[in-house]
């Protein structure tokens, strides 16, 4: 296969996912060999985000995976996508990710999102109030400040965290973090895999209106996008509709399980096509394909880097779809 020309960065969201009659431990064992693999395929960097009280993702505390993983690679970037701030005080975020980063240098990122990550009954198990998250522009200031060892509470430092200047990354997924991120000089990454309805504004706004920044000097965009490989465009699209499946089934019937005539039907519902319509951005084929595909959501996006969401039914597949991913890609095998 020819070399195509230079893409943008590939990275990685791995939601730690939790299977049928499987345990998170099972979980974390697929993530360390999710890591490695592409590690070798020469992927940017892997983030894990938080969520709460859901039976199928095991990445509720991000950091304590993070140090997981970090031991068992040698030097993709790891980091959170993202940690919910309002979940945490700001000077705990900074402790936990200054501790990575000096166990880890270089190699650690800390995307911070607004939302709780999980319901509300949850939020108040967390002892949270739903409205903290009108501090989070205040929040990712103290936060920064923290890691810059520049605090912003008198008398209070981050230690670990002071000076480790660890690299932050707004989350979004509407006008608010992209107007954020500009005015805060910080890169942008839009959660188009889910979300895909704002971001082409979002994106532009951003850029219209970025602010550089000590820690960003020019706007930088992550979009995410689902992508599903395989040898056989066939194959692709057979796996594509058992992940659409199981979207529909675990969304809409919140883990009850029903027969497959009775999930038929659940399909064909204006319910379903709400779900589904959460993976519009989602590239389903051969390499060269999903390649094709991917070139123009770069462009769609106006994206400096992807952040790819494997949509496999097993772990195999996952790991087969990034083979072809990264070989289509023509990123830098690892030495």
């Amino acid at each position: 296969m020819s070399t195509p020309a230079p893409h943008v960065p590939l990275s990685l969201l791995d939601f730690a996912t939790v299977y049928r009659g499987e345990t998170p431990r099972d979980a974390f064992r697929r993530s360390v060999e999710l890591a490695r693999r592409a590690e070798e395929l020469g992927y940017t960097r892997i983030w894990y985000s938080e969520h709460h009280n859901m039976t199928s993702i095991a990445s509720s505390a991000p950091a304590v995976l993070i140090a997981h993983v970090a031991a068992k690679t040698d030097h993709i970037r790891l980091g959170s996508g993202g940690v919910m701030l309002p979940n945490h005080a700001p000077l705990v975020i900074a402790e936990q990710f200054g501790t990575l980063a000096e166990l880890y240098p270089d190699r650690i990122d800390l995307g911070l999102g607004r939302a709780p990550g999980t319901d509300a009954r949850t939020v108040a198990a967390l002892r949270r109030s739903p409205q903290n998250a009108e501090n989070f522009p205040r929040d990712v200031l103290e936060l920064q400040g923290f890691l810059a060892g520049r605090s912003r509470v008198q008398g209070v430092e981050a230690i670990p965290g002071a000076d480790t200047n660890v690299p932050l990354y707004i989350l979004g997924s509407s006008l608010f973090g992209a107007t954020l991120a500009a005015k805060l000089g910080l890169p942008y990454s839009f959660a188009s895999h889910f979300a895909p309805d704002a971001l082409v504004p979002a994106v532009k706004a951003y850029r219209e209106n970025f602010t550089p920044s000590e820690f960003c000097p020019e706007p930088y965009v992550i979009a995410a996008v689902n992508v599903t490989a395989s040898d056989t465009e066939e194959d692709a699209v057979r796996q594509s509709d058992i992940v659409r499946r199981r979207r529909v089934e675990t969304m809409a019937l919140r883990g009850r399980q029903v027969g497959e005539e009775d999930l038929d039907l659940l399909m064909s519902s204006p319910a379903a096509e709400m779900i589904l319509s959460m993976l519009r951005y989602h590239a389903v084929g051969t390499g060269e394909q999903v390649a094709e595909y991917l070139e123009g959501f770069t462009r769609h996006a106006d994206a400096d880097e992807l952040m790819i969401s494997l949509q496999s039914p097993t772990t195999t597949e996952a790991l087969t779809s990034m083979s072809i991913l990264a070989d289509a890609w023509g990123l830098p095998l690892s030495s």
